[in-house]
């Protein structure tokens, strides 16, 4: 299935085999039990919760919701709690984690602990799948949330988790962005346009597959095919990007923040990389990005049946 809008991820789990089931963990906040039941009512998971049991049915019941006949393990202990979910996924009785009140670091500490996490499968990163504002084209921004000053290497790691989950949703060849305040490298006085610049030519030797890469890159020539027009910039990616790649956290953070806060543009953000997709919400987005980021974590669990569907 081709997933043209973040809509489409609800309706692409409701073609899944059964609904994964997900372990929600420490779930004693409002909005992360209001994005867990609605899940459940959207057929998009099913919500084991793994927490402080009381705080949590407190919690409900100040909001007006029953979780009475939830799956729920009491761990008050959030430590415990982490580590119970994750032997939970070994187990196979989840297949994937949403952080609750819990901290995210604490959270990709337990993830990749070589003895009670889950296998990695490279450098963990956030990738956040947003509509393009007027087109409604999906792209991918990574990563802001994650790595805070990744190196080249890192880099390359971030680059290949965002082109897996752009490939999962039906963009088998998609355009890779470098981005930079500039087009031209500009070393050492702006380090991230030499990195863009050898991360291009990396993509153009096959380092990710079947991808057009194109950097460094200041964003208005990414994403607007007259911007680059103007500036004579004539290359596959310009105007085209579906991925973009920032050069560290503090761009990155802020680009994905003013699309959440100035547009309120719809995303699903995970944290990809280990075997086990997470969801990691922030008390500031908005109830649709938790549960597409729920749904995009979903579709995840299986994506060989969603390229099927």
């Amino acid at each position: 299935m081709h997933i043209t809008c973040l809509d489409d991820l609800i309706t692409a789990c409701a073609g899944l085999p059964e609904m994964p089931r997900v372990a929600v963990v420490n779930p004693v906040d409002g909005f992360v039990l209001r994005a867990a039941v609605e899940s459940m009512q959207r057929n998009v998971a099913i919500p084991v919760f793994v927490g402080d049991l009381t705080t949590a049915k407190a919690k409900a019941k100040d909001i007006g919701l029953d979780i009475d006949g939830f799956q729920f393990y009491d761990e008050p202990d959030t430590g415990n709690a982490l580590r119970f979910a994750l032997r939970l996924y070994r187990q196979g009785e989840v297949g994937l984690m949403m952080k609750g009140l819990v901290p995210t670091a604490d959270l990709l500490k337990a993830v990749l602990d070589k003895e009670t996490g889950a296998p990695p499968q490279g450098v963990l990163s956030h990738v956040a799948l947003f509509e393009r504002p007027m087109t409604h084209q999906l792209m991918i921004l990574t990563d802001a949330g994650v790595n805070i000053r990744p190196n080249l290497q890192r880099k390359v790691d971030i680059v290949k988790n965002a082109v897996t989950v752009m490939r999962a949703i039906g963009v088998s060849r998609p355009k890779i962005a470098f981005l930079a305040a500039t087009e031209k490298v500009n070393y050492p006085a702006m380090p991230a346009t030499l990195d863009a610049d050898l991360l291009t030519k990396m993509a153009e030797h096959g380092e990710f597959g079947e991808v057009d890469a194109a950097g460094p890159m200041a964003l208005d020539i990414a994403v607007s095919h007259e911007a680059a027009q103007i500036k004579g910039i004539t290359n596959s990616v310009a105007g085209s990007a579906d991925i973009l790649v920032v050069p560290a956290i503090e761009s990155g953070n802020v680009l994905y923040k003013s699309l959440n806060s100035f547009n309120k543009v719809p995303i699903a953000g995970i944290v990809a990389g280990s075997a086990v997709p997470l969801v990691v919400p922030s008390r500031g987005d908005s109830e649709a990005t938790k549960l597409h980021s729920l749904a995009l974590a979903a579709c995840l669990t299986k994506p060989e049946t969603l390229q099927a569907l």
